[in-house]
């Protein structure tokens, strides 16, 4: 297994749930968490591209290979691979490939609107070019509960617009930071989120690459 991954984060909530995923499932992997919120305040503000420069900074300095955790970065983030020359992984890849191979009919949670064009053209490219419908569904008031530090409102949220979805074939938890609702639904949908996945494609791919 790789030596050592950075987790590149626009939220600290986000480091104790994938400290947790190594301790269960990659005892052997070293992480290395990199917190910056200000990248998603100002991509919801002025569009992904606009954080590309500090992005491109911040990911140098890393070393590589590099996991983003943010679903609004991610697609930009893993544009940057090339000129970086060792991995860049969106953690929501793997959730998204497993979601179209579940069936076409995906229904898509998020609790900012800002993730839904990103991981939506991430779906498309997961399908290769097979029908593909996905009905985005923005979880209300979700996002305040999460910047006022209410984890457990937060979760339940998500959990309640996850089974109120109808006619679906698996629903997508669109932010690593929805992943614990999973754990709450009651619907027999498929429910996929992106932490557990995307940690272990991150550390096999920095393996390999």
């Amino acid at each position: 297994m790789v030596s050592g991954l950075t987790l590149l984060h626009t939220s600290p909530v986000h480091v104790p749930v994938f400290d947790a995923l190594r301790e269960r499932d990659h005892p052997e992997a070293v992480l290395r968490h990199l917190v910056v919120p200000d990248l998603l305040d100002r991509a919801r503000a002025r569009g992904p591209e606009s954080v590309v420069p500090e992005l491109l900074g911040l990911l140098r300095e890393s070393g590589g290979p590099v996991l983003v955790t943010c679903s609004t970065i991610g697609a930009v983030a893993e544009s940057l691979a090339p000129a970086l020359g060792f991995p860049v992984l969106r953690v929501d890849r793997p959730m998204a490939a497993e979601a179209v191979r579940t069936g076409p009919r995906i229904a898509l949670l998020a609790t900012v609107e800002s993730t839904f064009a990103p991981t939506g053209a991430l779906l498309a490219e997961e399908a290769g070019g097979r029908p593909l419908s996905v009905r985005t569904h923005l979880v209300p008031g979700a996002w305040d509960r999460f910047e006022a530090g209410d984890a457990a409102g937060y979760l339940a949220a998500v959990a309640g617009a996850a089974d109120a979805v109808t006619d679906a074939d698996v629903i997508v938890l669109a932010q690593a930071s929805m992943a614990a609702a999973a754990g709450l639904v009651r619907t027999r949908l498929p429910v996929l989120s992106s932490p557990a996945p995307g940690l272990a494609a991150a550390l096999a791919e920095g393996h390999t690459g």
